[in-house]
């Protein structure tokens, strides 16, 4: 199993609000929604562009391109374009830290 790393403060992140953070050379997007945090791979599975740059509504973050929408949950695409998942991680809080495992939960 990949270890935990520090991805970001949770003071850092605002309410549906995505930040884009690189771990091991991974692109991953870290959302406050809900009442809980969630990483998800950073990179439509349609386009190659950062979800980042998107908008988070109803525990889905939007691709900005061509408006697919990913559940935080389990990265799965909700309309097309996209018909293909995109990964997403475990995440921790301790204290104020952020931690994010690169294993895949989906």
């Amino acid at each position: 199993m990949t270890p935990f790393v520090r991805a970001c403060g949770l003071s850092e992140l605002e309410e549906d609000t995505p930040k884009r953070v690189e771990l091991d050379g991974t692109p991953v997007s870290v959302v406050k929604t809900e009442g809980e945090v969630f990483a998800i791979h950073d990179i439509c599975s349609h386009a190659n562009v950062s979800l980042s740059e998107g908008e988070v509504e109803d525990c889905q973050i939007e691709c900005w391109l061509h408006g697919s929408a990913f559940d935080l949950r389990t990265g799965k695409p909700s309309g097309l374009p996209a018909t293909r998942p995109v990964p997403v991680y475990p995440v921790k809080i301790e204290g104020d830290d952020v931690l994010v495992s690169l294993t895949q939960e989906s």
